[in-house]
């Protein structure tokens, strides 16, 4: 290979890198000018390192018990208050940040992985592949999605892994017809076209080429779905479904606090407002990614 090749080839990927770049700084840009996006930032950053530092921040530990402080209204000494079990509410929310967090982020990406790989599948190829991958989505669709992780749930079972399991699985559909449809408004471009004429393999074309321009949508898709699944988390957990006591857990929390709420209303009212900023701040920097993203909103 010539020299002048290697250096029109250099000078071709740092082309390339510094659009990259300059897309994204764009993006930030625009972002930064969307006040409720700033604030949702900023609530899921301060959530991500509560769960981190968990241990620190917390006063107590979360299952530590102390019957003669049982029902204790909030003070200075516990900030939300304690439940039956004489367990710091304030703490146990803390705790429970980090399940919360965890198990969105990974139902997420469960149905992002899955069904980005059936929808890039069924887009590219179309034909049979196409109609029996979607009609297979279909189905599902047809069942409502809470429904839909209640019976995934109550067949695995209880628990952290089969929570994230029946709450991923329940959302595959939606990332798949996601995909699909932005696959087939790529997938006949020039430059899908240039790839295959110099021999590039299918699954290099929808790995290199063809996904990367999908990620705006999915990353809108995947910042909405976080408190979707945040929220039928807590929604399979209170009915008994998702985390065993004595594991904090938001929803657990509001379960075990109904049968107080009467004389204890504070049981059940922190652990709904943290469910509520929690998802309130995910939407707010949902909404705004995606009008960052959007290229027909750039000033």
């Amino acid at each position: 290979m010539s020299t002048k090749t290697l250096e029109a080839k250099s000078q071709k990927q740092e082309n390339v890198i510094k659009k990259r770049k300059s897309n994204f700084w764009e993006v930030i840009r625009r972002l930064r000018k969307s006040h409720m996006a700033m604030i949702g930032l900023f609530i899921v950053c301060l959530l991500i390192l509560t769960a981190i530092f968990a241990d620190v921040i917390a006063p107590y530990g979360y299952d530590d018990q102390e019957l003669s402080n049982a029902f204790k209204s909030p003070s200075f000494k516990h900030l939300f208050g304690t439940d039956e079990f004489g367990r710091d509410i304030f703490s146990r929310i803390i705790y429970g940040s980090r399940i919360s967090l965890e198990v969105g982020f990974i139902a997420v990406s469960i149905s992002v992985v899955i069904g980005g790989f059936l929808g890039a599948i069924a887009g590219y190829y179309g034909g049979m592949v196409d109609n029996f991958i979607m009609r297979c989505m279909d189905v599902l669709l047809s069942i409502p999605q809470i429904l839909l992780a209640i019976s995934i749930a109550a067949s695995l079972g209880p628990g952290l892994i089969n929570l994230m399991i029946a709450v991923g699985i329940s959302s595959i559909p939606q990332y798949a017809r996601l995909v699909r449809a932005s696959v087939l408004s790529i997938r006949e471009q020039e430059f899908i076209e240039a790839a295959r004429s110099v021999g590039s393999s299918d699954i290099r074309i929808i790995f290199k080429h063809i996904l990367p321009n999908c990620l705006a949508p999915i990353i809108v898709q995947a910042t909405l779905g976080v408190a979707f699944a945040i929220l039928t988390a807590a929604g399979l957990s209170f009915i008994g479904l998702g985390i065993q006591p004595p594991t904090p857990e938001w929803g657990a929390m509001l379960s075990g606090g109904r049968g107080y709420i009467r004389d204890y209303a504070y049981m059940t009212l922190f652990p709904g407002l943290a469910i509520m900023i929690t998802i309130l701040a995910l939407n707010f920097l949902g909404d705004g990614l995606r009008d960052a993203l959007d290229p027909k909103l750039k000033n």
